[in-house]
């Protein structure tokens, strides 16, 4: 049992073990017991993503071949050249079947899928560090060829999808670290636009996430910078993103970020993921300011990639992170400001990514963690033990 009266799961792996204990949070006010408590979930490994120990950028996932089930494809290399690599699904979480994506070895950051040439499938978008983005198109079946580059060779470091321009075709935003970000539109064959900037040239730009803030049927952007640069919202207007909006502390280390409306307010919250400094929610109140904020997690987490799902199928938004140096945590919200940190992964792996979807069928969302220089992990979510 842990200080907190809970079954602790140990799980001993390559490079360390899984600590699974729970303590509470409160976010942004709330009171009394938690009932999360007594209906809980945790994760569970299930297995590794093979047996190597690439340098694993992030993880995406979807349904490659066409099977009905969430496939896992990942992102190798960083800095480094090696082979990213899909994982098909078997249906019941196994993945004992696997494919390189591509050729060439490169130092990939990003893997993110979405359907480019219009024909029903999901394409793959890679990211790479100091050499050029490129697609891969699908034959539906899981097979990938070769498709058009984007971009010019950069210091990229993750890649968002999004059709920004009201088109119906997915375009591609290229977040490059200290250097200019670009949108590529696509046309809906697989082939995209020259880019167009959007940011400051010498943003130290980590993650964006597209998602509609202010509700005018638009997607705005939610850039994550580091470097102790300040955090923004770029307004979309009309297709331009001239007007922005500062949150954070304005001297910010984020990695990642996620959005989503976590106290229920039908306002969009957003979430920093951050290395030295905490974790924090800004929560939206329907203006374009962010002014209120509560950190959640440890002051020293070193956190690398957040995501926010509903993992307990309790109707609202629960935070995953991924941490490097220590263990994983996923902060279980109980809708009116509660969250229950509960751990999980390995307590000396640098985890870089993490991707949730139900991966077994059971309904729940499971988790894939992105290891660099360590397994990646498959985590099944299951119900605490009494």
């Amino acid at each position: 049992m842990d200080g907190n009266g809970y079954m602790t799961k140990r799980w001993r792996a390559r490079r360390g073990r899984c600590f699974c204990g729970a303590v509470f949070v409160i976010l942004g006010g709330g009171s009394g017991p938690s009932p999360l408590a007594a209906q809980g979930r945790t994760l569970q490994p299930m297995g590794p993503l093979g047996t190597g120990s690439e340098l694993t950028a992030s993880v995406s996932l979807g349904d490659v071949d066409g099977d009905g089930s969430l496939d896992v494809v990942v992102a190798n290399g960083r800095h480094w050249p090696e082979r990213n690599k899909i994982y098909l699904n078997d249906g019941r979480g196994g993945f004992t079947l696997s494919r390189p994506l591509g050729d060439e070895e490169a130092g990939s950051y990003a893997t993110p899928l979405a359907d480019f040439d219009g024909d029903g499938d999901l394409d793959v978008a890679v990211g790479n560090d100091r050499t050029r983005n490129l697609a891969f198109l699908n034959d539906g079946m899981g097979r990938f060829v070769r498709g058009r580059t984007f971009g010019i060779p950069s210091s990229t470091r993750s890649l968002t999808l999004a059709d920004l321009d009201g088109d119906g075709n997915k375009d591609i935003l290229v977040v490059n670290r200290g250097r200019q970000n670009f949108v590529f539109h696509g046309d809906g064959t697989g082939a995209f636009s020259a880019g167009e900037p959007f940011g400051s040239g010498d943003d130290s730009t980590i993650d964006v996430v597209a998602y509609d803030i202010d509700a005018d049927s638009d997607l705005d952007l939610v850039l994550a910078n580091r470097d102790g640069g300040q955090n923004f919202v770029q307004w979309n207007q009309g297709g331009a993103f001239s007007r922005q909006t500062p949150y954070g502390t304005g001297t910010d280390e984020t990695r990642g970020v996620a959005v989503g409306d976590l106290n229920g307010d039908g306002h969009a919250d957003i979430v920093a993921a951050n290395i030295a400094q905490p974790n924090a929610v800004y929560f939206g109140d329907g203006t374009d300011a962010f002014g209120r904020s509560q950190t959640f997690g440890s002051s020293d987490d070193e956190t690398y990639a957040v995501v926010v799902v509903d993992m307990d199928l309790d109707g609202d938004l629960d935070i995953v992170v991924a941490n490097a140096g220590t263990t994983n945590a996923v902060y279980f919200n109980d809708g009116a400001g509660r969250l229950e940190e509960r751990r999980f992964g390995c307590d000396d792996c640098e985890t870089y990514g993490v991707a949730a979807g139900d991966l077994n069928g059971d309904g729940y969302p499971e988790v894939v963690t992105a290891n660099s220089g360590a397994p990646n992990v498959v985590f099944a979510n299951v119900p605490t033990k009494p």
